[in-house]
């Protein structure tokens, strides 16, 4: 029977408990294999949704960041209502739309079934695809839902298009004649994760909305996590690493609403990814606005920051964007709080991406040129922006 993790054990448990069962079956090379490192070729994190599936197949489009072997893809069921059995899952080059490159759509197994049950509750890693992907890829990957699901895990803010398809069973079709409705979450799938010769780790971006990429074009790929995965890519091999984007929009630190609290999905959504190095959090304008104070937003940053220790990672401060349309206390708020990650060294590294799409004229607004329209969410140019002003060498970060 395929293995089933609880979310609290997720990528290592299961990482361990393949790579255990591909050494009793003896398909290891006889030749020691060179060191690899497992990170994340891709992530999103997982929340509820008001879906509805039964008896349908999900084509969710993902774009890598890092290239790497043996890719496992990582489904949730933690928010699901009931047990769901994915009867058959694969994954393809996308080509365009729904449809797959001829000859790329692959089944992937689990613990050697084409098939797995899993739990509400719970997640499950699949087993190693033989072969390579490539960095900077669309990968297509198709999930087909035997039955009713119930309230289907996903991610609800994907700011790109996937696709559903009528009822049975579609993962293997390399067409996408059979997937009519055009979706904008993803459903289950919450990871990818390769093995990789170069990569030293992976970054873990953790925030709301302007880390989920709001404001950025639709299906570009123009999120900050994506224009940071680009220039981490642009370095030599030993400097590169995995980009697992794990923004939800609207997410706060201090209390649940648009996804659990930052401070309930640490663990789930930062600590447990594979090869996770260093965090860079980006959260607060949502308690801000909300109501909470600025010391509120400091304390619950400060339990991030010992938790993230604790486990021996690294987490880079990053300041709270402007947003224009706040009241004078709002704006005094955010500029307390940014004092805090700017100056208290409390943090292992500061992104200062407020300084890099502030007006200079008007510091609690954004240029406009950085500014999506709403006064909150950078554009495409803002987003780049922030990206390049991560210095590249705090996240090469160890405790």
């Amino acid at each position: 029977m395929p293995r089933i993790s609880q979310p609290h054990r997720r990528f290592a448990a299961l990482a361990a408990l393949a790579t255990a069962a591909a050494l009793v079956a003896g398909t290891t090379s006889a030749a020691a294999a060179p060191p690899t490192t497992e990170v994340g070729a891709w992530g999103a994190s997982t929340d509820r949704t008001g879906a509805t599936v039964n008896d349908q197949t999900v084509r969710d489009i993902v774009h890598t960041n890092i290239g790497g072997s043996g890719l496992r893809v990582a489904l949730s069921n933690v928010f699901g209502s009931q047990a769901v059995t994915f009867g058959h899952v694969s994954v393809g080059v996308r080509q365009s739309g729904a449809d797959v490159v001829p000859g790329t759509n692959r089944q992937v197994t689990f613990s050697g079934s084409p098939s797995v049950k899993v739990p509400a509750g719970a997640e499950v890693l699949s087993d190693p695809l033989p072969g390579d992907i490539a960095p900077q890829q669309d990968l297509a990957v198709s999930i087909y839902v035997q039955g009713a699901a119930g309230t289907v895990t996903g991610h609800n803010f994907a700011d790109a298009t996937s696709y559903l398809s009528g009822a049975g069973d579609h993962a293997g079709e390399e067409a996408g004649t059979a997937f009519a409705t055009t979706i904008s979450n993803w459903y289950w799938l919450e990871g990818l994760v390769v093995s990789s010769q170069n990569a030293t780790g992976t970054i873990v971006p953790f925030g709301d909305s302007i880390t989920d990429g709001v404001g950025s074009t639709r299906d570009t790929n123009q999120r900050w996590p994506d224009d940071l995965a680009r220039r981490l890519l642009a370095q030599p091999p030993a400097k590169q690493m995995g980009v697992v984007d794990e923004g939800i929009s609207g997410n706060k630190i201090l209390t649940d609403g648009a996804g659990v609290s930052a401070l309930a999905r640490l663990d789930r959504d930062v600590l447990a990814q594979p090869g996770a190095r260093t965090v860079i959090l980006l959260e607060g304008i949502n308690d801000l606005s909300g109501g909470a104070t600025a010391d509120q937003v400091i304390a619950g940053q400060r339990q991030l920051i010992a938790r993230v220790h604790a486990a021996g990672k690294c987490i880079i401060g990053a300041t709270l964007t402007p947003f224009g349309n706040s009241s004078a206390t709002e704006q005094a708020a955010v500029r307390t709080v940014n004092d805090f990650i700017r100056n208290s060294g409390e943090f292992d590294g500061v992104a200062d991406f407020n300084k890099a799409v502030a007006d200079p004229a008007d510091p609690d607004r954004m240029l406009p040129i950085y500014d999506s329209g709403d006064s909150l969410h950078p554009s495409n140019a803002g987003y780049v922006v922030m990206a390049d002003s991560v210095n590249l060498k705090q996240l090469d970060c160890s405790r």
